[in-house]
Parts: C-alpha cells; structure tokens; sequence
C-alpha cells in the first residue's frame, strides 16, 4: 500500500510538473504571437506603448486604468469597438486568438 501511494504521489508531482511546464511554453508562444500581431496593427499608433493621436490614452498601465481599460477582455472589447481616432478591428482582420494575444502582449508589455 505505501509503495502504490508513493507511486502515485510520484505520478502525480511529475503530471503538474508536465503541466506548469506545458502552461509556460504556451505562455512564451502566446506572447510572441501577442507581439507578433501588435507590431503589425497597432505599434503604427502605439510605438513604444505610446499613442500619437492621443498622448492621455497610452498602452501605459497608469493611462489604461484612468481610461477604464481594466483587463485584457477590456482591451479585446477596445479592438472591436475602439473609441474616435481608433482604427476598429473586425474579426476578419484580427482573429479572437490574436486579439487576446495582442491585449495580453499590451498588459505585461507596457506596465
């Protein structure tokens, strides 16, 4: 009986192992896509987490709270329904995958 609950201890410590593992490459993969996409549609207007048209409405985490914009839902919501000066993203242009890849780029970019 010890022998089969040190077993499966063992199997389970190596199954959250395989998945922390797992989580962090999908993660690193997620990220550079985020980027990926950000440098293709937004950086034009957000360079550095910048914005040209509007320097109040940074990417900055200071500006985005002040402006409402809590979350990376927040920001996926922002893509497709943007505010005036903003280019609105459709799904067609951006895919919901690299929408949420972009929003999760900007708030672990642009603290």
């Amino acid at each position: 009986m010890k022998k089969f609950l040190a077993i499966s201890v063992a199997a389970l410590a190596l199954c959250a192992f395989i998945a922390v593992g797992s989580m962090a490459a999908e993660e690193k993969t997620m990220k550079a896509s985020g980027e990926k996409e950000f440098n293709e549609h937004c950086a034009v207007c957000h360079p550095a987490g910048g914005n040209i048209i509007d320097s109040a409405k940074t990417l900055k985490k200071k500006d985005l709270d002040a402006n409402g914009i809590k979350t990376s839902a927040d920001i996926v919501k922002l893509i497709r329904n943007p505010k005036a000066g903003m280019t609105k993203f459709g799904k067609k242009t951006i895919s919901d995958k690299n929408a949420k890849a972009i929003a999760g780029y900007i708030m672990t970019t642009f603290k």
